[in-house]
């Protein structure tokens, strides 16, 4: 029997948090089923990095990729879940003892608990040398607990570029709080946008039992 998928996603309400001064979300029923005589029909209003979700280029590069054109196959596959939560910063350093040469995906648990509902006043730093780290060991996509690769009042954007420049995707907002260091297989797909420079993601991750433990003397 195959591992239960487990969900990754923040709730989308009214109570979720949103980046200050941005939009914020919100769902309300447009039409009712007594209005229309047949169905309720819904609105949603929202910042599209807002919740879980993924960063295309475009949202930090003008020339950059916007979310549809985005392979799909980036956000389908094979993930590792770092728990990094009793680190201060994450670099190289602090990620070399892991085996990433088979990642592909990395997803860090920065903190102990998720708080969908409160926006941190800051994140743990992560070193802008990931990108090309991350590169050389063959990962492409960098998913983290936290609204931000970068300090959450940065204006350069140091991480978000250097991973950019090494062809490294950006997911933000996943909840790992619950979920135990190892492999996954993982889904967390953007909405097809055109012209959109990031989008909201269902990001769902199942257990791959025979990865775990395995090093390179198993290969």
């Amino acid at each position: 029997m195959s591992s239960k998928w487990i969900d990754i996603t923040q709730p989308l309400n009214s109570r979720i948090a949103h980046w200050p001064g941005d939009v914020p979300f919100s769902y309300e029923i447009s039409y009712t089923k007594a209005e229309t005589g047949s169905v309720n029909i819904g609105k949603v209003t929202t910042s599209l990095h807002t919740g879980t979700h993924v960063d295309a280029p475009f949202h930090f590069d003008n020339e950059g990729q916007q979310i549809h054109q985005l392979d799909v196959e980036i956000f389908i596959g094979k993930a590792l879940v770092i728990d990094a939560s009793s680190l201060d910063s994450i670099g190289p350093q602090q990620l070399e003892a892991y085996l990433l040469d088979r990642a592909e995906r990395v997803l860090l648990r920065t903190t102990l608990k998720s708080e969908p509902t409160l926006f941190p006043g800051k994140v743990t730093p992560l070193d802008p040398t990931l990108g090309p780290f991350l590169k050389e060991k063959g990962v492409f996509l960098l998913g983290v607990d936290v609204p931000s690769v970068d300090d959450l009042n940065s204006k350069e954007m140091a991480v978000h570029h250097s991973l950019h420049k090494n062809e490294i995707h950006i997911l933000e907002n996943v909840v790992l709080d619950h979920v135990e260091p190892g492999w996954y297989e993982m889904v967390a797909l953007p909405l097809l946008i055109e012209g959109a420079d990031g989008s909201p993601v269902r990001a769902v991750i199942r257990s791959m039992e025979k990865e775990r433990g395995k090093s390179h003397d198993d290969e």
